[in-house]
């Protein structure tokens, strides 16, 4: 009976012919296993690049709006002063940032236009501030510039 054929034969003997069919299988589950894992950690490294590259565009672009923002209240603040006289306004004039961390890299172009209406004369202020880093002077194929712009539009009118 072939039935008790395999009961009396060894746990050894079907050991052996399975292990025989299935040679070379671990290598290549070893290789896939492999290749899943490069995959996935260039995937994560090309995500973490991604996240670095936006806060960088964030923090530059803070500075930028907080740049263009200080620029048209300076203007401001000479358009009207505290002593209540209405001050004279510049048509085109850059604005220096203070030399701090904050402003690092930053330049701004500031234009004052008187408009009068009706006997009334409106103010339009537009700050426009440029924040940059890395080789941004040196030949525009590089990818070493980092160049970040926001403009901030002011309107006041004088009594």
């Amino acid at each position: 009976m072939s039935h008790n054929y395999r009961l009396n034969r060894k746990p050894q003997q079907y050991v052996n012919l399975g292990a025989s069919k299935q040679k070379g299988s671990a290598l290549v589950i070893a290789v896939f296993v492999i290749i899943v894992m490069f995959l996935l950690a260039g995937t994560l490294i090309r995500m973490l690049e991604d996240g670095d590259a936006s806060v960088n565009v964030e923090v530059w672009g803070a500075r930028a709006l907080f740049s263009a923002n200080s620029a048209a209240d300076a203007e401001l603040a000479k358009l009207f002063p505290l002593s209540g006289a209405v001050g004279v306004c510049s048509a085109n004039s850059t604005w220096t940032p203070p030399n701090s961390v904050g402003f690092h890299g930053c330049s701004v172009t500031v234009t004052c236009t008187p408009i009068s209406v009706d006997g009334v004369t409106q103010y339009q202020i537009i700050s426009n501030a440029v924040c940059e880093t890395g080789d941004c002077a040196g030949n525009a194929a590089t990818t070493n510039c980092l160049r970040v712009n926001r403009q901030v539009e002011v309107e006041a009118r004088g009594n």
